[in-house]
C-alpha cells in the first residue's frame, strides 16, 4: 500500500508535456493556465520587393527594391519609460492552454526603409503632372518596360519607420532540452507559427509630395518562428527567437491622399528579437 501510495504522488507530479529531447530531469510542475508577459528588442533583414505605385495620372512599379531596419543607437532611451518604444521593439502577452502549448498576442515593431539612391528597374506610366496636386515629374515622364533608373530623393523615399508593425496572434510549443535537477531552472526550445495584420506608419515623399502619414491597416502576414527560452528561475525567463515572415501590403498611404493615391508590395523577412519574460 505504501508502495502505491509512493507511485500516485510520483504520477500527479510528473507534467502533462513530452519533451522530444526527454532531458534527464523534469519539471515537477505543470506550466497550464500560467500567463506569460515579455519585453525586447530585434533586428530584422528584408529580402527584395517590387513597389507599385498608383494615383491619379500614374502607374509603375519598381522591381528589386532593397530595404534595410533602422537599428536605434545604444543608449539610455532603451530604459527611459518614455521612450523604449522608440527603438525597435516586442511585446508579448501569452496563456498556456497546456503544460507545452501556448496560445499569444503581439506587437512585433520592425522598421523599414528603402535605400536612396539605388538603381532599380521600372516598368508602367508615370505622367508629367500626377497626383490631385499636379505634382510635376521632370524628366522622369514617360512610359517604361523594364528600364533601370536611379531613384534619388527627388523622385522617392519610402519608409515604414513608425513603424513596419505586425500585430499578430500565435501558437506555440515548447520542449524542455535542459532542466535542473530542483525543477526550476531549464532551457527549453520554442516553437510556433502565427498570423495577423500588418500596420505600418508610412513616411513617403513621391516627387516631393507626402509625409508621415497615420497608421492604418495595410494587409496581412504569416510567420513561423523558432527560439531558446532559459528560465534563469520558475517565473522569470531570457529568450532569443528568429522568425521568419511574409506580408502583403495593398493600401500604403503614400502622398496624404489617401483616397487616390497608395503603393502595394510584399515583404519577405527575417528578424531576430532578444527579450526578457515573467511568468505567472
Amino acid at each position: 500500500m505504501q508502495a502505491q501510495e509512493h507511485q500516485n504522488s510520483t504520477n500527479s507530479n510528473t507534467p502533462t508535456s513530452k519533451s522530444i529531447f526527454n532531458p534527464e530531469h523534469k519539471r515537477n510542475f505543470s506550466r497550464k493556465g500560467d500567463f506569460y508577459f515579455h519585453w525586447g528588442y530585434n533586428h530584422s533583414w528584408y529580402g527584395k520587393s517590387d513597389i507599385r505605385f498608383t494615383g491619379p495620372n500614374y502607374d509603375f512599379k519598381l522591381h528589386d527594391v532593397v530595404a534595410h531596419d533602422r537599428q536605434s543607437k545604444l543608449s539610455w532611451d532603451y530604459l527611459n519609460p518614455g521612450l523604449i518604444t522608440v527603438p525597435q521593439y516586442n511585446i508579448r502577452v501569452g496563456y498556456f492552454i497546456k503544460d507545452n502549448y501556448s496560445i499569444s498576442i503581439g506587437w512585433d515593431h520592425m522598421k523599414y526603409v528603402m535605400d536612396i539612391p539605388q538603381t532599380v528597374a521600372i516598368t508602367g506610366t508615370i505622367g508629367a503632372n500626377i497626383t490631385p496636386e499636379n505634382a510635376p515629374t521632370g524628366s522622369l515622364a514617360g512610359t517604361y518596360n523594364g528600364e533601370s533608373i536611379n531613384v534619388k530623393e527627388s523622385m522617392l523615399t519610402f519608409e515604414h519607420t513608425d513603424g513596419f508593425n505586425y500585430a499578430n496572434v500565435e501558437l506555440e510549443r515548447y520542449d524542455d532540452i535542459w532542466v535542473a535537477p530542483g525543477g526550476n531552472t531549464s532551457l527549453t526550445l520554442e516553437t510556433g507559427l502565427g498570423g495577423g495584420l500588418v500596420v505600418p506608419r508610412s513616411d513617403v515623399r513621391l516627387f516631393g509630395l507626402g509625409r508621415n502619414n497615420h497608421w492604418n491597416v495595410a494587409g496581412y502576414g504569416v510567420s513561423a518562428k523558432v527560439g531558446l527560452k532559459f528560465y534563469v528561475w520558475k517565473n522569470v525567463y531570457l529568450q532569443n527567437t528568429t522568425k521568419v515572415g511574409t506580408t502583403n501590403l495593398k493600401t500604403i498611404h503614400t502622398t496624404g491622399w489617401d483616397e487616390y493615391d497608395k503603393a502595394s508590395q510584399k515583404i519577405n523577412y527575417i528578424e531576430n528579437l532578444t527579450v526578457v519574460g515573467v511568468q505567472f
